[in-house]
């Protein structure tokens, strides 16, 4: 692999990275977040998950823009270098070797890892559909960040809806809710500083007015796109999402009173069929939909109906004077609201989402470990609203359970496991890289900390993880010193703690 600077392109790749969003020079910023947000249906930004293999899968599958998962600021800019990947064809953004302990060092060079990748980008597919969604607290960080990636995607998108742990501590994700200037901070900034659209996904707040206050204030400051997830800051994902009040904050949106919000507005929560995504979008009046756990669950839920697809060429007529392909593929009222539920004939198998999943990890290498998170996300509905369970089993071709894919330690043994073969090119691809698929081999490093335990035993995975923060509490409390002393000693631990979060992070999916 080159080294390639940060905020420009070598003269080799500029076939490859004249990335539609840098021609369009006639068009000011909002006309082409315009163009990029609406009348489209979007992949979630989803920790672990909204990785290259799963971007790349759904946009086979129709969908018509992704979100990288979010990635932390400083994760991005601190001993980070952005190569090309001359064997994947890839935009690749790695940790630096010299950014780890030599003790961390001699073990990757040991068990030949290479050094984590941050980010993956295939230019060639994702050309004008990709939104780097950033985790972020703080404008003097965001744009530093915001400008090393933005040649290399179409929009910056601002994390304000986390309600975790980690992110709010940090400043980050909902924390952003509770403090609209520093909110509009950050997007004014970016917005005076990068040559792309800036937008942010947020979750309902307390009240609808609040919410559609927030959103507007958001806009002035400068967002030209704006996501709204149905659920409030601690809201448990196995209840059902407030659709109600979702598509009251979108009609006030989109209301004539307000006219100081002109952009589009995005929906997303529990829309777990083609049904949903349709009526939902036609009762709201929102711009474009936007999907997480329904797509992990099947991720060809974004394979559209041909009347959808269909680019009419055909210059005859039927009698009513309608072009006669037009007719044929146009829906009745009704119709789909029958035709493209849970069972809709669209749909494919989910063994076969699973497999094609798989090809795409292959093609862009991806670390094992993550791979099996996502796969058994894609066999897993325990955080759907229990309501729609009933709707969403969960069988696979080859009888194969959460227990197999655990026990898979390689992705050649994943792979066979789903019965999908890894072709003798593939295989020394892998392994001239540093990447073997064999025993062993892990795909390359992964920012991630994973532990089967989160879907064998969830119950004692938590226990632990509780045990785990009790005991960094009781560590905490036995330093010695003064009790300001001890209070900075803790609030630095987890500001630390914060900042390195995607290291450590194993998180729930908005």
């Amino acid at each position: 692999m080159k080294t390639l600077d940060p905020v420009s392109f070598g003269s080799n790749e500029e076939c490859l990275l004249d990335f539609a969003r840098h021609t369009c020079t006639d068009m000011t910023l909002q006309e082409r977040a315009n163009r990029l947000f609406t009348d489209k249906e979007i992949l979630a930004p989803m920790v672990r998950a909204s990785s290259t293999p799963l971007r790349c899968l759904a946009l086979s599958y129709g969908c018509d823009l992704v979100y990288t998962e979010e990635i932390v600021d400083r994760a991005i800019t601190t001993s980070t270098e952005r190569t090309f990947n001359e064997t994947l064809g890839t935009i690749d953004y790695c940790k630096k070797m010299d950014s780890f302990s030599s003790k961390v060092q001699r073990r990757m060079e040991k068990n030949k890892e290479p050094p984590p990748t941050v980010l993956r980008i295939d230019p060639e597919v994702e050309r004008g559909k990709l939104i780097y969604q950033m985790g972020t607290g703080e404008p003097n960080l965001a744009l530093p960040a915001a400008l090393m990636v933005q040649k290399d995607v179409d929009g910056i998108d601002i994390n304000m809806g986390c309600p975790k742990k980690f992110s709010v501590s940090g400043g980050m994700g909902s924390a952003l809710l509770d403090d609209l200037p520093r909110a509009c901070d950050i997007i004014s900034t970016l917005r005076r500083n990068l040559s792309i659209p800036v937008s942010c996904k947020i979750r309902l707040l307390k009240d609808d007015r609040s919410t559609v206050d927030f959103v507007t204030a958001l806009v002035k400051a400068g967002a030209n796109a704006v996501a709204i997830h149905g659920r409030e800051p601690g809201d448990e994902s196995q209840k059902s999402a407030k659709l109600d009040r979702l598509t009251n904050v979108v009609r006030l949106l989109k209301s004539s009173s307000s006219s100081s919000v002109g952009v589009p507005i995005i929906i997303n929560g529990d829309l777990y069929t083609r049904n949903d995504m349709v009526n939902k979008r036609r009762e709201t009046g929102a711009d474009a939909v936007m999907l997480a756990r329904p797509a992990l669950y099947n991720t060809s839920i974004f394979i559209k109906p041909s009347s959808l697809t269909r680019t009419s060429t055909s210059t005859s007529t039927s009698p009513g004077g309608r072009d006669e392909e037009e007719e044929e593929g146009k829906m009745k009222d009704g119709e789909d609201e029958t035709r493209y539920g849970f069972d809709s004939e669209l749909l494919l198998s989910k063994t076969r989402v699973v497999q094609d999943y798989l090809g795409y990890a292959m093609r862009y290498h991806g670390n094992v470990k993550n791979i099996k998170y996502v796969v058994c996300e894609m066999m897993t509905n325990r955080r759907t609203p229990t309501s729609l369970t009933h709707h969403m089993p969960l069988r696979f071709d080859g009888g194969q359970t959460i227990a197999d894919v655990c026990a898979c330690k390689s992705m050649e043994s994943l792979c066979k496991l789903w019965d999908v073969s890894v072709s003798e090119s593939t295989r020394n691809i892998r392994q001239s890289i540093g990447e073997a698929v064999g025993v062993g081999g892990n795909g390359g490093g992964d920012l991630h900390r994973y532990d089967d335990g989160y879907f064998l035993d969830p119950k004692g995975f938590l226990q632990k993880q509780q045990q785990q923060k009790e005991t960094i509490r009781g560590c905490s409390s036995t330093i010695v010193g003064g009790k300001g002393d001890c209070d900075r000693i803790v609030s630095n631990n987890e500001d630390d703690r914060a900042r390195q979060c995607k290291r450590s992070k194993i998180d729930e999916i908005g």
